[in-house]
């Protein structure tokens, strides 16, 4: 529960980030086109470092006059998140550990069921001391007998945990 936690922290900080990148890129882009050097030279020296990145490999491409240039530097592979990636990461760790305790509950619920018979063969065996007829005693025996033994198989073969 505390990884997947963790993983939404990374991913919600992760969102405020690029909308805080493409908030300053649209104010850059606006500085820029009114011709408002300062403006915009501002809002350059704004950029978090990953977004600067992606931003000096966009410029490269010269946007202003390459038409095929992607339309802002979020859409670079330069552009990356690191609380993005650790979302990512801590996304799968919780993953892992929710299908590890699925498996746990699983192996629970299969000795919860031997205990279940085990009982079931105590009461079988108290059961078949009341009954004055041998073969209504011995039958009883029998059922108890074989719930032991398919118990006596799933113990032996379960994972040992």
């Amino acid at each position: 529960m505390r990884t997947t936690v963790l993983s939404q922290e990374k991913a919600t900080l992760a969102g405020q980030g690029r909308l805080y990148d493409i908030t300053t890129f649209n104010g850059w882009v606006a500085a820029t086109v009114s011709g408002k050097d300062k403006l915009a030279a501002f809002y350059q020296r704004r950029f978090r470092p990953e977004y600067a990145t992606a931003f000096a490999a966009w410029w490269k491409l010269d946007p202003i006059h390459n038409l095929s240039v992607p339309p802002g530097p979020i859409f670079m592979a330069e552009y990356t998140s690191a609380n993005a990636q650790q979302s990512s990461k801590l996304s799968e760790q919780a993953v892992g550990h929710f299908e590890n305790g699925v498996s746990m509950r699983e192996t629970g619920d299969q000795y919860v069921r031997v205990t279940v018979f085990l009982a079931l063969v105590l009461l079988l065996t108290a059961l078949s001391q009341r009954f004055e007829i041998l073969g209504a005693r011995v039958a009883v025996l029998v059922v108890a007998f074989l719930l032991l033994l398919m118990s006596s198989y799933w113990i032996l073969t379960f994972p040992r945990v």
